[in-house]
């Protein structure tokens, strides 16, 4: 028999692995993200964004028929009406182009003195690419930051594109840190999600997967990571008609998000399809088809959250993310009492299962797809299991 202290020297040899493991994963960071992030190029910014998206959706609503229950309808208008849009992004980068430095200064300055009252709200600067567009893209974003300096909204958020190299994620941490001590911010209070639209962003110059080396980098603050369809299937040479997010190019790079992002605490959102619902009544219904098709598909893949490009998308979005999570709450309900009771159902789940199985209860919540009277369960008892 091994002493007891000889049984110390093994546990003790590991314990800072364990150190090192709470640090790097955290664990998954559940609570209140956002279905979608919708962006709107800065030249377009309106003070009334949120209400102009809505209505225009609920317009387009009310003209045509929608594949849907009553009951997801109603829940579909309630948010058109009251939070159309969860997150918000004012676009800089490739949706805005590269207009005169006047131009951009007076259009970064207005977005910032009219930012919306949604869960989350920021920008999309231009990315580290050339020294010209680095240069532009701090200029917009010590401006629109210098702007709000006094009134941060708590769920503020910066988007960092066409990532390449791990150092650029560190040149822009640095910059962070820089503009927080200038504006008096707190430590910590400038976080930043990175796109992942470039292959060099998947796999490095010498073969290592570069996200976690990303995430890392980012020192804690990387809140997501955000898939960029159209650039990342480019840079892979595929044709114009082979470029959408149901590629199995596409898929390999989410699995990798995936893997990269798992107990992290780093949420992952899908991209976006530029086939638009709108135009007449039959293009209006066959951009919702399919939009809610890759909404689904990503929803399946747990992927959670995706980009909208047109107030029309915000239909399909609501639509199927509600129908996604009533669909599966009886069967989540049924399985997580089981497990909970100590019942032998039809399916033996583990642990980690009843917390997806909670979690994904929670997120029905939270979304709107169900009401706290639709769920049997109490939502302090589904958050100990997480």
């Amino acid at each position: 028999m091994l002493t007891p202290e000889e049984i110390d020297g093994f546990v003790t040899a590991l314990s800072s692995v364990d150190e090192e493991r709470s640090s790097r994963y955290p664990g998954d960071r559940l609570a209140n993200q956002p279905v979608h992030t919708c962006y709107v190029p800065a030249g377009q910014f309106r003070p009334d964004i949120v209400a102009h998206w809505g209505n225009t959706a609920l317009a387009t609503l009310r003209a045509n028929p929608i594949e849907a229950t009553d009951t997801i309808r109603a829940r579909v208008e309630r948010k058109l009406r009251t939070q159309p849009i969860e997150d918000l992004r004012i676009d800089f980068e490739d949706g805005y182009g590269t207009p005169d430095d006047d131009t951009e200064d007076a259009d970064a300055l207005r977005a910032a003195r009219a930012l919306p009252d949604t869960p989350y709200v920021g920008l999309r600067v231009k990315s580290f690419d050339t020294a010209a567009l680095r240069r532009r893209s701090i200029r917009t974003l010590d401006l629109f930051l210098t702007t709000i300096a006094d009134r941060v909204p708590p769920g503020l958020l910066i988007t960092f594109p066409k990532v390449t190299d791990v150092r650029q994620v560190e040149v822009f941490v640095t910059l962070l840190e820089r503009l927080e001590t200038r504006l008096g911010l707190l430590a910590g209070t400038l976080v930043f999600e990175i796109q992942v639209e470039t292959p060099q962003a998947i796999v490095d110059s010498v073969g290592r997967l570069a996200l976690p080396g990303f995430i890392a980098a980012g020192q804690g603050r990387v809140r997501g990571l955000h898939f960029g369809t159209y650039d990342y299937t480019a840079g892979l040479g595929l044709p114009s008609a082979s470029q959408h997010l149901a590629h199995d190019a596409c898929d390999f790079a989410r699995h990798v998000m995936q893997v990269s992002a798992a107990g992290t605490g780093v949420w992952c959102s899908d991209g976006s399809t530029n086939i638009l619902p709108v135009g007449d009544p039959d293009t209006v219904r066959a951009g919702w088809r399919g939009h809610a098709a890759l909404v689904r598909r990503s929803l399946d893949h747990g992927f959670y959250q995706g980009w909208d490009l047109h107030p029309n998308q915000l239909v399909s979005r609501y639509a199927t993310v509600y129908r996604f999570y009533r669909d599966g709450v009886a069967a989540a309900v049924a399985r997580l009492n089981d497990y909970l009771e100590r019942r032998s159902g039809t399916v033996a789940d583990e642990p980690a299962t009843a917390r997806m199985l909670a979690s994904f209860l929670l997120r029905a919540l939270r979304c709107g797809a169900i009401d706290d009277t639709e769920l049997p369960l109490r939502q302090d008892r589904l958050a100990e299991l997480l």
